[in-house]
């Protein structure tokens, strides 16, 4: 991860999204992105932070008890509806700084033309309850969400477990374009300019050399002077390991130098399912999905999917139109949107989490829904007859009935409300195809950051058409590049592939530098473009460069935590209680290397 995103994503399924996306998750009716929230699916899919869920028992779950469908990064994170008024008037158990920083860091730069010279806020919350004296600042980049939504790991996530173990100070730093942290007065193309990750990067790396900490004017607690330790997940695991390789500090006998100004000064960083790899067609984010799914959900999905394909791609007029009438979406105009809109269900996989409080059902449910072994929806009696001539007409017998009768009933039971919920009909809820609404620019529509970032520079479209010839598709055929990318053309008026040799030129699936690490999950959709990928070179891990893959975790597993009295014999799950421990370790030798072995706990 839109790819919504995503949460984060760093955005899954839904067209873009992914995130890359964002993580904790509920459907919100309330936080449409401005009337299409069919749009903001998209978007959530791409969020590549997106939003990590846990891994529950299978759940036949009838109507009644079915949620709405959630974005696949969006969930809780609701990126793309922060506003500066909303995100302000919050009740935040911390407070809210922010600091003045540049808008233009490289001026030297024609794409960043006209140049500015003006300054921007730049919010970031602290917590220094463990902070002593010569202890390390351990910052995490918020990524593409509003970085109320990092909170949790301030409070008791990963950043609390390392700053509690090294004396340290916990930050939680905003990413510009997002939350309060604007630059410009809308988000039109022209002012979008500003929205890079080098620029962002430099954001970073400028806090670390001019925060003052309120309360602790009187410490030296700036780099280089005191360590800093960069966190992120997602696309900010990502951005953290760039930061990391351009801007490291002038210890363990570097020379230190400068970069357009800014002095470099992170002395190690955490990349959590950092996707280093930019691709414009991300068609293997679902190889996970296929890999180490429920194998009865895998397959009765791929084969319910080309169901749905063979009709569609046939592009008879009476048998389409019998298809959306039968999941209840006659209303939906575009065959695209149609498929995209049905592929919500397995599109739910990254939202899986250990974390209670994180973890979403929605994936469990739709498997639930489709392997039954009998019709759960006393509403689809009627629908027999009509069923079994669509399979007739794809090509198939009536083995595939009750898994197609409980998938139309799923379909029934999660789609049609949050239309009527915000009074559209299900065309102008679940249409891609709206330029109208993709030419909003306002700072309310603060939607359009991610996309921006994924249409210019990352891609990770999540498409159908990219899987091979010889194997079945999670997620249909009908979504395309050119599908996927609708946003790109009607937002910012992009018509060619994303720059992601931008992105690339870091080092991609082979970035590595000292102090650098590497935390993935093993089942992770998101793996497939992290140094940990299968087609990645093989690494050993060491404590210079840690590399580690926590066995069936997903997306950023390692971040979530839990107060002391919400601790169980089974939460976290020992893979990931032992990865935390083992960032305790590496992050204390890292420090140690800097001769400050007073200040860790022994």
């Amino acid at each position: 991860m839109t790819r919504p995103p995503s949460d984060d994503m760093l955005g899954s399924g839904w067209t873009v999204a992914i995130g890359l996306l964002s993580s904790e998750g509920t459907w919100n009716p309330s936080s449409e992105i401005s009337h299409s929230p069919f749009l903001v699916a998209m978007f959530t899919r791409f969020l590549l932070f997106l939003l990590p869920l846990v891994g529950a028992k299978f759940a036949v779950t009838p109507f009644g008890a079915l949620r709405r469908p959630e974005s696949r990064q969006l969930t809780k994170r609701n990126v793309f509806t922060d506003s500066l008024a909303s995100a302000e008037a919050e009740d935040l158990p911390y407070t809210t700084y922010n600091l003045s920083v540049p808008i233009d860091y490289f001026h030297n730069e024609s794409k960043y033309e006209p140049h500015s010279s003006d300054k921007f806020n730049l919010r970031y919350f602290f917590d220094a309850q463990y902070y002593k004296d010569g202890g390390p600042v351990i910052v995490l980049q918020g990524g593409e969400t509003s970085v109320t939504d990092r909170i949790p790991y301030l409070q008791k996530g990963i950043v609390s477990i390392l700053a509690k173990a090294t004396n340290g100070i916990g930050v939680i730093l905003e990413h510009r374009y997002y939350g309060t942290s604007f630059p410009t007065e809308d988000l039109s193309i022209e002012n979008l300019r500003f929205l890079t990750t080098e620029q962002a990067l430099a954001d970073q790396a400028y806090f670390a050399e001019n925060v003052k900490f309120e309360g602790l004017e009187d410490k030296k607690l700036n780099a280089p002077d005191t360590p800093y330790i960069a966190y992120g997940g997602s696309y900010a695991g990502a951005f953290v390991a760039f930061l990391r390789l351009l801007y490291p500090d002038m210890y363990y006998g570097r020379q230190r130098t400068k970069q357009d100004g800014i002095e470099l000064t992170f002395s190690g960083a955490i990349g959590s399912s950092a996707v280093t790899e930019a691709i414009w067609d991300f068609w293997a984010y679902y190889e996970p999905v296929r890999k180490y799914g429920p194998p009865l959900c895998i397959k009765n999905t791929q084969l319910l999917t080309n169901v749905v394909d063979n009709i569609l791609l046939k592009g008879d007029a009476k048998t389409t139109q019998t298809l959306k009438s039968a999941f209840g979406l006659a209303d939906i105009v575009y065959d695209d949107d149609f498929a995209n809109t049905l592929s919500f269900g397995i599109g739910g996989w990254q939202g899986r989490n250990w974390d209670p409080d994180v973890n979403s059902p929605g994936f469990d449910e739709y498997c639930g829904n489709i392997t039954a072994n009998s019709t759960i929806y006393s509403s689809n009696s009627t629908l027999s007859t009509t069923a079994s001539y669509l399979l007739s007409a794809a090509g198939y017998n009536s083995t595939l009935l009750t898994p197609l009768l409980n998938y139309i009933g799923y379909i029934n039971a999660t789609i049609p409300g949050p239309a009527a919920d915000a009074n559209e009909t299900l065309n102008q809820y679940y249409t891609n195809h709206n330029a109208t609404f993709y030419a909003q620019d306002s700072l309310a529509d603060s939607w359009r950051s991610w996309p921006y970032q994924y249409c210019t520079q990352w891609g990770y479209l999540q498409t159908g058409s990219g899987v091979p010839s010889d194997e079945l598709p999670l997620i249909s055929r009908l979504l395309t590049l050119d599908y996927e990318s609708l946003i790109c053309q009607y937002a910012f008026n992009l018509t060619t592939p994303a720059d992601t040799e931008a992105i690339n030129k870091y080092g991609g699936y082979d970035l590595a530098y000292d102090r650098l690490a590497f935390v993935d999950g093993e089942i992770d959709p998101w793996r497939g473009v992290s140094p940990h990928a299968p087609q990645a070179r093989p690494r050993e891990s060491t404590t210079e460069r840690p590399f580690i893959l926590i066995a069936d975790a997903v997306h950023h597993w390692d971040e979530n935590g839990l107060l002391p009295n919400e601790t169980t014999p089974d939460l976290p799950p020992k893979p990931v209680a032992d990865a935390q421990s083992q960032e305790v370790e590496f992050v204390k030798a890292w420090l140690a290397e800097r001769n400050d072995v007073s200040i860790i706990k022994q």
